[in-house]
């Protein structure tokens, strides 16, 4: 039970990096730093005040980004391969099992692909927002993502088990969405 409760952790960890790299892990770290969650060995400086300042400014710094028309496009590109790392990091942080490849896999797998998926979605998101509003729409789009990435954080770190229905559910809308669009475009 507790291995399935880690990795629903972790999945809702990462989905929530799909759309904030860095506040699911300020809030992971803010979770580890008061015991609410427990890093394995190699993540320990995910409890440090460093990182917490560190996550803290550039969460911050994201956050802005994002409300900066145009920006928030470029920002998309660079988020994609960040979020698959971060997703990747926090899963594999909080996921405990001995051998490394299979936890590195799971990391990468889960994480990863969770955070990437999403994060896909909403650079889709944006980008059609970008092109229909002329950008005008986009700050609405991310205060959407800087609400989701918080509750979806929250809720895996408090309630895992919801937080991953929650990701299924958000992961049926995207590619409903998704196909919608391409039908659209053909």
């Amino acid at each position: 039970m507790e291995l399935f409760l880690s990795i629903c952790l972790g999945i809702g960890l990462s989905a929530s990096c799909g759309f904030r790299v860095f506040m699911p892990m300020l809030l992971a770290n803010i979770a580890a730093m008061n015991g609410w969650i427990t890093p394995g060995e190699q993540f320990a400086w995910l409890t440090t005040w460093p990182a917490f300042f560190a996550l803290l400014s550039a969460t911050i710094l994201e956050i802005g980004g994002y409300y900066i028309p145009f920006v928030d496009n470029l920002l998309d590109t660079i988020a994609t391969p960040a979020a698959v790392i971060a997703g990747t990091l926090l899963t594999t942080s909080v996921i405990e099992i001995d051998s490394p490849v299979i936890h590195w896999g799971l990391g990468l797998i889960i994480g990863g692909g969770t955070a990437g998926i999403v994060q896909l979605g909403t650079g889709a998101l944006r980008l059609l927002s970008s092109k229909t509003t002329a950008g005008l729409g986009n700050p609405v789009v991310s205060t959407a993502e800087n609400v989701a990435s918080f509750t979806i954080s929250g809720l895996a770190i408090f309630l895992p088990i919801i937080a991953i229905a929650l990701v299924g559910l958000l992961f049926f809308w995207l590619f409903k969405k998704l196909s919608k669009l391409k039908k659209r475009s053909s």
